[in-house]
């Protein structure tokens, strides 16, 4: 069994952290829709986490496949 951390999950996305500037230890989490934000002019945010945060809805692959 994989081990369970964010970076082993089929929904992180190892990626530029909505911003400018690439985080070396922290990616996107997709296994949910993006957060959403106060302003409705503004869009919304992927979580980002650490790659060895983990969640109860980690996964090696997606169920599709």
């Amino acid at each position: 069994m994989a081990r369970a951390a964010c970076n082993a999950c089929a929904f992180y996305e190892d990626h530029v952290a909505n911003s400018a500037s690439q985080l070396s230890d922290a990616g996107l989490c997709r296994a949910n829709p993006p957060v959403t934000q106060k302003d409705a002019e503004t869009r919304g945010f992927w979580p980002v986490v650490q790659k060895t945060d983990w969640c109860g809805k980690f996964a090696t692959v997606f169920a599709a496949e």
